[in-house]
């Protein structure tokens, strides 16, 4: 088995002053690949926003790994103001703040660490533009190379693929599939059940209030006499083909 990358005992989140999330205690093996599923508003987000450590634990204790203290965190699109006058490189260059600080100067082997994150998401042709001019795909290509960029090991990722095109979707998933494959952990909010079904092993339900980690076989394993069921309407709402 799995060491866990991610330990939760007795976590509750939510914020101003309101609880979302409460007693949530689950473990999250090293590497896995979790989608984070639920109905809108069930409190996806501000978990993973007290993951990533943006809100503050309302209670109980959360342990990382020590590989998985380095954390990438995707918010959703809507986070990014896109008047802002930066080029797409410069943009993408804000992932290697993390590891050189903001006011040491790039060395070679940063620069090139950027051009390859560039040409793994395909904005190698772009990395000129101001990122006004970019499609929303892009844009998410470009959020994807800067998460590169950060090479954490643990990597929190809110809607990633919403209004973004199949292609571009199955692009970003590839990404998602290569981190996977070199050992890293990734939780992802996701609401298409094929998606879930072919790529992500594990689920994150988050529903009134509470979260459990379920294998992805069994939680999607309804058969016709679940039909009207909690359990089917919260699949139903939650995940859409």
């Amino acid at each position: 088995m799995s060491a866990a990358a991610l330990t939760l005992t007795g976590v509750s989140a939510g914020y101003g002053g309101q609880t979302t999330v409460a007693d949530v205690s689950l473990a999250v093996p090293a590497g896995a690949r979790v989608a984070v599923i639920g109905t809108n508003g069930a409190g996806k987000s501000t978990l993973l926003r007290t993951i990533a450590g943006e809100l503050p634990l309302l209670a109980g204790q959360m342990r990382r790994c020590e590989t998985c203290a380095r954390m990438g965190y995707l918010p959703q699109a809507a986070t990014v103001d896109r008047r802002f006058p930066i080029t797409v490189y410069e943009f993408v260059a804000m992932g290697a703040w993390q590891r050189m600080g903001v006011f040491r100067r790039m060395s070679p082997a940063v620069r090139q660490s950027i051009a390859n994150a560039l040409e793994r998401t395909g904005l190698g042709a772009v990395s000129r533009r101001p990122i006004g001019e970019l499609s929303g795909g892009q844009l998410q290509r470009a959020r994807f190379a800067r998460l590169i960029l950060q090479d954490a090991a643990m990597l929190l990722l809110d809607e990633p693929f919403a209004g973004v095109d199949r292609p571009t979707r199955e692009a970003l998933m590839q990404l998602v599939d290569s981190w996977h494959a070199e050992g890293r952990t990734t939780l992802v909010v996701l609401h298409d059940v094929e998606l879930v079904r072919q790529r992500f092993e594990l689920c994150l339900t988050v529903d009134d209030g509470h979260a459990q980690l379920t294998p992805t076989a069994e939680l999607l394993a309804v058969r016709p006499a679940d039909a009207g069921t909690a359990r089917h309407d919260f699949l139903r709402n939650a995940l859409r083909a």
